[in-house]
């Protein structure tokens, strides 16, 4: 079956960093684009980034030039780099994966990211 397990999460100051790793198992990594989503507190889940099987990239403008979204085909993982932290980026985030106009759409069960002093 399909899994997506998040992890890197933590607490860190503002102006930080911190590398997101989601895991994935039971489909064919390398032919699905893997998406990054965020949710903070009293707010809807919004997109971070994508990365295509191929390594093409898309951002939220938000996070343009601070996040950068990689992949390892050969690990089945997908990679948040996450610089310049803001409290504003406080929020668990979350890797999806799906095929448009199907069922097929999995979720990991997230990660917490606190930026705070």
């Amino acid at each position: 079956q399909v899994q997506l397990v998040e992890s890197g999460g933590g607490l860190v100051q503002p102006g930080g960093s911190l590398r997101l790793s989601c895991a994935a198992s039971g489909f064919t990594f390398s032919s699905y684009t893997m998406y990054w989503y965020r949710q903070a507190p009293g707010k809807e889940r919004e997109l971070v980034a994508s990365i295509g099987g191929g390594g093409t990239t898309n951002y939220a403008d938000s996070m343009k030039g601070r996040f950068t979204i990689s992949r390892d085909n050969t690990k089945n993982t997908v990679y948040l780099q996450m610089n310049s932290l803001k409290p504003d980026d406080t929020a668990v985030y979350y890797c999806n994966t799906r095929r448009p106009f199907s069922a097929f759409n999995f979720w990991g069960q997230g990660t917490q990211v606190t930026v705070s002093s």
